[in-house]
């Protein structure tokens, strides 16, 4: 990758009281977006809606991203590296969540998500050197995986039928991404982020428009204020702002830490979704939410078996956080 184009240099790394803060900003953003896709499919079919958003992100990213190139640094990303983020961590994974959530209720949706960190850290344990897991780690993914059972013989079984099998569909998403993020870290040390989420956009783009315009045509879209009001801030806001954040941040901190954004990111979610959305919450719903999210706090905070003093190689990139 290095080799195409001559490096610039890299940004000086944050301090760990900035990581922090921005991480804080990344988990209220992202929490609250679960709730608007769920509002704004009310008004738009779910891949036009999710093509749209990404449209707008890249046109907007396309104008700022010179100057944001420039003085974060990295080189250019090849388009096999674009293709790949583009179509498993914006097309694949996204269009299964805006259409899980025409289904299921946001708040849950986000929930079923956060098995995120778990898939990437045994990805990395798998694929990536200095990220093996430990026994601690595993009894975490046991964990999250009764709670995950949990809210299939629980919530989703009183949703009706279709719940279940919706279920299942989501966490294809989550498994996408780790795919698509394990391929990027292993290959785009040194590239810009910027460029990068830049070009993915693009790419995702196409790829749901490809969905919307063969699953959608014919349906009704309703370009209420809401619906206007949602797209701009998941565009702006929840895409543009964050993702450029996030991945700028993935630079500095190994994808373990930052997996926490997933971690909190559903307990926001399911608030929001509670209290602007009347989403059921059950006792069930809690039991479940605790045995994941405990699961994923202890996946993400076990002691790696690489030396305390190791660097993350830079950028290390991540979904998702998606994240929504």
């Amino acid at each position: 990758m290095a080799s195409e184009t001559t490096a610039r240099t890299v940004s000086q790394a944050p301090s760990d009281l900035r990581v922090h803060l921005l991480m804080a900003l990344l988990c209220a953003i992202w929490g609250s977006t679960w709730l608007v896709v769920a509002k704004g499919l009310q008004d738009l079919p779910p891949f036009s809606s999710a093509a749209t958003r990404f449209a707008i992100a890249w046109a907007t990213l396309s104008l700022l991203a010179p100057r944001l190139a420039a003085r974060e640094g990295g080189v250019h990303p090849g388009w096999r590296l674009a293709l790949v983020m583009g179509s498993l961590n914006f097309g694949a994974s996204y269009s299964i969540v805006y259409w899980s959530e025409t289904v299921l209720p946001s708040g849950l949706v986000s929930l079923l998500w956060a098995i995120f960190p778990m898939l990437m850290a045994i990805g990395g344990h798998l694929t990536l050197p200095g990220e093996r897991l430990v026994r601690r780690q595993w009894w975490g993914f046991l964990l999250g995986l009764v709670g995950v059972a949990l809210l299939f013989l629980t919530d989703l079984k009183v949703l009706g039928p279709e719940a279940i099998p919706a279920g299942m569909i989501l966490l294809l998403s989550p498994l996408a991404s780790t795919v698509g993020t394990i391929a990027v870290k292993r290959a785009g040390s040194g590239v810009s982020s910027v460029l990068l989420t830049r070009d993915s956009l693009l790419v995702g783009a196409l790829v749901l428009a490809a969905l919307a315009l063969g699953f959608e045509r014919g349906q009704a879209f309703a370009w209420s204020p809401r619906a206007i009001a949602g797209i701009l801030y998941l565009s702006l806001v929840g895409t543009v702002v964050t993702f450029t954040l996030f991945f700028w941040l993935m630079r500095y901190a190994p994808a373990y830490k930052l997996s926490l954004v997933a971690y909190v990111t559903p307990a926001v979610a399911l608030g929001l979704g509670a209290w602007l959305n009347n989403e059921l919450v059950t006792a069930a719903t809690g039991l479940g939410a605790l045995g994941i999210l405990a699961g994923v706090a202890l996946v993400v905070t076990g002691k790696r078996n690489a030396p305390a003093d190791e660097s993350p190689p830079a950028p290390l990139l991540e979904g998702s956080s998606r994240t929504s």
